[in-house]
């Protein structure tokens, strides 16, 4: 079944059988209160803004019988995979793997490492934790795309213009063809949030499309 989503630039055109849900990060420590995004200074309302719209998809994309994906980054318990750059930026109030509300921070097991419950997974559902911003590096999600016959990605979650944005720009290099849903994708900074959505679908849909969910919605109908 191909379907088509109104969209900046123009129409994203689609076949159900070759298309995936990516849900990037939707995990406790960015979009709950106590988890890292908090302890960063951020308001985590902003992303939160997101999970309403993001559920709706969801629910649509598992009736459809679309491909579902979620990933989390986070790093192994030693944070052997986490590299210093990462580790030591900034000042903030806790680092990865320092204890925190919900656990380590970032730390693959933990409780704040997980998915909100509102998105929590299905059983069958593919989970793919990646120790970076990017969904495509040292992980396996190409081989799985491959396998699967997927050329197309709906793509969704947390934050716009670093996880959502390296992940976007990763699969254009690869021959993806990725459609981000604007009300399903959300940053801690409006200004960022806007540019974000802006640089995807410039200059003929540089790196892709965007669309609100309501427009991808009514074409699943």
């Amino acid at each position: 079944m191909t379907a088509s989503v109104e969209a900046e630039p123009y129409p994203f055109g689609f076949d159900l059988t070759t298309t995936a849900l990516l849900i990037i990060d939707m995990q406790r420590d960015f979009v709950e209160p106590g988890g890292f995004g908090e302890t960063l200074g951020n308001d985590v309302s902003l992303l939160r803004r997101v999970i309403p719209p993001l559920r709706e998809v969801l629910d649509a994309a598992r009736a459809a019988g679309l491909l579902v994906i979620h990933t989390r980054e986070g790093h192994l318990p030693d944070l052997s995979d986490c590299p210093p750059a990462k580790l030591n930026r900034g000042e903030p109030s806790l680092r990865i793997g320092d204890p925190g509300p919900k656990g380590r921070i970032l730390i693959r097991g933990e409780y704040g490492h997980d998915i909100i419950d509102e998105l929590r997974p299905l059983p069958d559902e593919i989970v793919i934790d990646k120790p970076g911003k990017g969904s495509f590096y040292a992980t396996g999600l190409q081989d799985l795309l491959e396998t699967n016959g997927i050329t197309s990605l709906v793509v969704t979650g947390v934050t716009t213009e670093v996880c959502v944005h390296t992940t976007v720009r990763e699969a254009n290099d690869r021959g993806y063809e990725c459609l981000v849903l604007s009300d399903c994708v959300g940053s801690y900074f409006p200004e960022f949030q806007d540019a974000g959505l802006h640089m995807i679908s410039a200059q003929g849909g540089i790196f892709g499309w965007t669309a609100p969910a309501k427009h991808f919605l009514e074409a699943l109908a």
